[in-house]
């Protein structure tokens, strides 16, 4: 982080920050704040990807996260999350919590009239199997 956000004024504080950011949206992109709520126990959307790179924050609760090539972890409230997009599965956004509703807000970057997510198909998730991380 840079001297510049030594003086923040009180209440401001950065959660995260990411490197190099500009260099991974494409000109002509919109930005999208999304707001994504789930029930208590939720799965969550069935394995997709992106347009485009997404940066954000759970604001509250729990979600079991797993992106291509990592292994899943659980994202708690002021955790930050950064999804690049394009090719890449993400595999679960579930609520990890049984009993409560978790909730989290991401900026996407994806050209305009994308749809936000597109549903990956069992043939492509077997044809990816071995991008997939190992899972305990």
């Amino acid at each position: 982080m840079s001297n510049a956000h030594t003086h923040l004024p009180p209440g401001v504080e950065i959660i995260a920050t990411l490197p190099d950011a500009a260099s991974r949206i494409a000109v002509g992109t919109e930005a999208r704040t999304i707001l994504v709520t789930l029930q208590p126990g939720d799965p969550g959307a069935p394995p997709h990807r992106h347009p485009g790179p997404l940066f954000g924050y759970v604001t509250q609760g729990e979600i079991l996260f797993e992106l291509e090539g990592q292994p899943p972890r659980v994202l708690k409230a002021g955790d930050a999350v950064f999804e690049p997009g394009g090719d890449v599965i993400h595999y679960q956004g579930a609520n990890n919590l049984p009993d409560a509703q978790s909730q989290l807000v991401v900026t996407m970057f994806a050209p305009a009239g994308s749809p936000v997510l597109t549903v990956v198909g069992a043939e492509e998730l077997a044809e990816r199997q071995h991008l997939r991380a190992p899972r305990p």
